[in-house]
């Protein structure tokens, strides 16, 4: 079966983004970064394609050499299962920061301690506490 892969399309911000990203989780790097060369404008240091992982997930991504309309909507978002109530304060708290809250970390229904957001680049975020913790 072919393989899927997790595609964000940035404008401008998409090595920002990683950068931040791999630094929150453990087990994150950026494996392999092209960028927009001199010949290319305005869009000189940007990154033309990326691949990078999140503990383990691998994830690509752009920063777009077109203007679109469309960014980032939280009907769609990286699911993370936290295994302490440390990690989910910690990312909850950076990830927010210069973002927004769509739920507040809190208990809920469905979780004892469950958050959503957006962070500062427009990307969704559901953040929940392993049962078992």
């Amino acid at each position: 079966m072919s393989k899927i892969t997790t595609f964000l399309m940035f404008d401008g911000q998409a090595e920002e983004a990683m950068n931040l990203y791999t630094s929150i989780f453990e087990n994150s790097e950026i494996k392999h970064i092209v960028k927009y060369g001199a010949n290319d404008g305005d869009l000189e240091g940007k990154v033309l394609n990326a691949v990078f992982s999140l503990n383990g997930q691998t994830l690509m991504c752009i920063d777009s050499s077109v203007k679109h309309d469309f960014t980032f909507t939280p009907s769609i978002s990286l699911y993370v299962t936290c295994e302490t109530e440390e990690e989910i304060d910690r990312v909850f708290g950076k990830l927010s920061e210069g973002g927004s809250v769509l739920m507040p970390l809190a208990a809920y229904p469905f979780s004892k301690k469950f958050g959503w957001l957006t962070d500062p680049f427009g990307v969704s975020w559901q953040l929940n506490l392993a049962s078992h913790a």
